[in-house]
């Protein structure tokens, strides 16, 4: 009797708490209707009072376009906004495809304040779209997180309060998965984001909530995260631009408030569908101000006569890394995009990233996880995890013991390495530094392969075409393209140059991986005809603007 009511009692107690996260969610989604409402209403509103107003017109220009005419006063800062704000835009966009997660509503206000001032910024005008963790005053940074809901934000990020003082307007936070450690776009909140070229089909993540909204037209230029790929991933399966830039070359004050500590290192970055809106939004961000209010990112301020040369360029390039065998609309994106190159006259150089096994499984698992995940199951205590989470979580939280021997008996079915990661660990203070201080070596001897081919920029592919919904979590060893430049602390970028071909997809049937394990049949499930096909753009780090460079090169050849 004692076992049964005390067993009883638990089943109660786990009702009730599973009851009370469940209203904290369906208050969170109400809040959220709330604020779409009040955005709709407030677009509906200046529609009227402005009947003249072309929004088609508006939404069609480019950023670069859009900054020209804003400041020359041939379009006010209203019918910009109202524009990106209308129904047709970005609440249309998102009651598709399931992006936007708060209306920042700061943004009317601070419309009027910018008609006062004498000087305009850079982005003087420019709606902008945020990632739901970076910090906005007023408003919940959930991390798709049950734990966060209900801690408003006393004070804007860093990075928020450059693009303001830059004239730029957020007005809109956009959906991650749980915990960002997930390259789809889901979690139990605000649930899952679509892409908006495929609703079969992931946005990708953990920035995905942008790439849907950028991609279906509702913003204009958006700002990510990336720490395995989280702004080039959603890029990449959306279309889209996107850069990552070194660590703290932006201020990366949305990554301290000490949730989750790396020794990856992570940052802030822009997206935007071409590459010179991409370039115009890091001159704004590389300010005085930025400079001013976080005295730990180095001075440097955009330097234009790199991102506008034209000299040529010496390019190292790969077309698969030896660790994931790319797909074949990834391997003919590189193949196309290196001969459009050698044609205008840039020296390719063929590249093998070394110990590519080593980096992925070592330096990058063990570097993101070094505690076991211990942390990232800790901040999961008290909530629900999403189902597209599930598939790692349960590795996450498996006890060390029990997650060395799957690594010995998952050697036979997978490669040595992929089954080793299961332990990814550091057992004691000095494993974890010997893993920083490999890290270093490997950066080191990369740098040193780098300076031997007398490389300025490298080309690589960029994974993709969008995943179906769910993949993600089964395909974590798949970033290997993208993790690779976040270990190396490397400025990447990404940008489209293709679609995928039926030709694609009947090679596709044909592939078989490098180690045939379970990863790599996974990949043959994914079709994705007609969809975007992007490569990967590479400098050395601190030049970002030779990064944008290369990705404007590419741009321009592919477009023409």
């Amino acid at each position: 009797a004692l076992l049964c009511s005390s067993a009883a009692a638990v089943v109660l107690l786990k009702w009730l708490e599973r009851k009370q996260i469940q209203q904290k969610m369906e208050e969170a989604r109400r809040m959220r209707d709330l604020a779409l409402e009040r955005m709709e209403k407030a677009a509906r509103k200046f529609k009227q009072e402005n009947p003249g107003i072309q929004t088609a017109h508006i939404l069609s220009l480019t950023m670069v376009e859009l900054v020209e005419k804003l400041k020359e006063g041939s379009l006010s800062p209203e019918s910009v906004l109202y524009s990106y704000m209308d129904k047709v835009k970005a609440l249309e966009v998102t009651q598709e495809v399931n992006c936007v997660t708060d209306f920042i509503h700061g943004c009317e206000d601070q419309l009027q304040k910018l008609k006062k001032q004498k000087e305009k910024g850079l982005l003087y005008g420019i709606p902008i779209s945020i990632k739901d963790h970076i910090n906005c005053k007023g408003h919940v940074s959930s991390g798709g997180m049950v734990k966060f809901l209900g801690q408003v934000q006393e004070e804007d990020s860093v990075i928020v309060q450059v693009l303001k003082s830059q004239g730029a307007i957020p007005f809109v936070k956009t959906n991650i998965p749980q915990t960002m450690i997930n390259y789809d776009c889901s979690n139990l909140i605000f649930g899952q984001t679509l892409n908006p070229l495929n609703h079969q089909k992931s946005p990708g993540g953990s920035s995905g909530g942008e790439g849907a909204l950028i991609a279906g037209g509702g913003s204009i230029l958006g700002i990510g995260s990336d720490i395995a790929g989280s702004i080039r991933l959603p890029s990449s399966f959306c279309g889209l631009c996107g850069l990552k830039p070194t660590g703290n070359r932006i201020s990366p004050s949305a990554f301290g408030d000490g949730t989750f500590v790396f020794a990856v290192t992570g940052m802030l970055g822009p997206m935007a569908r071409d590459v010179d809106s991409l370039a115009l939004c890091m001159k704004a961000l590389l300010c005085q101000e930025m400079f001013q209010l976080d005295p730990t990112v180095p001075p440097l301020p955009f330097d234009e006569e790199v991102y506008t040369s034209s000299k040529p360029l010496r390019i190292g390039y790969y077309e698969g890394d030896g660790y994931f065998q790319p797909s074949p609309s990834m391997k003919r994106a590189i193949q196309q995009t290196r001969k459009l190159l050698q044609d205008a006259g840039h020296t390719l150089v063929p590249f093998a990233p070394p110990k590519i096994d080593y980096v992925v499984d070592e330096l990058f698992t063990r570097g993101i996880f070094a505690d076991g995940a211990a942390q990232l199951v800790d901040s999961i205590k008290g909530d629900m995890v999403d189902p597209n989470l599930k598939c790692q979580f349960n590795t996450y939280r498996l006890p060390v013991l029990v997650k060395r021997i799957l690594a010995i008996i998952l050697k036979p079915i997978v490669s040595v390495s992929k089954a080793d990661s299961f332990c990814y660990l550091c057992r004691s203070a000095k494993s974890l530094w010997d893993q920083h201080g490999a890290v270093a070596v490997y950066c080191t001897d990369f740098i040193a392969k780098w300076k031997k081919l007398r490389l300025d920029v490298i080309l690589c592919p960029m994974l993709g075409p969008a995943f179906n919904h769910g993949y993600a979590g089964k395909l974590f060893a798949a970033t290997s393209y993208t993790n690779l430049y976040n270990v190396l602390n490397f400025p990447a970028g990404v940008v489209p140059v293709s679609t995928v071909t039926r030709a694609d997809e009947e090679e596709l049937k044909h592939y078989r991986g490098h180690y045939g394990d379970p990863w790599d049949k996974r990949l043959k499930e994914v079709r994705a005809g007609g969809l975007p096909v992007a490569v990967q753009c590479v400098a050395l780090p601190w030049q970002e603007e030779l990064c944008l460079r290369f990705m404007k090169e590419v741009e321009t050849l592919t477009q023409d």
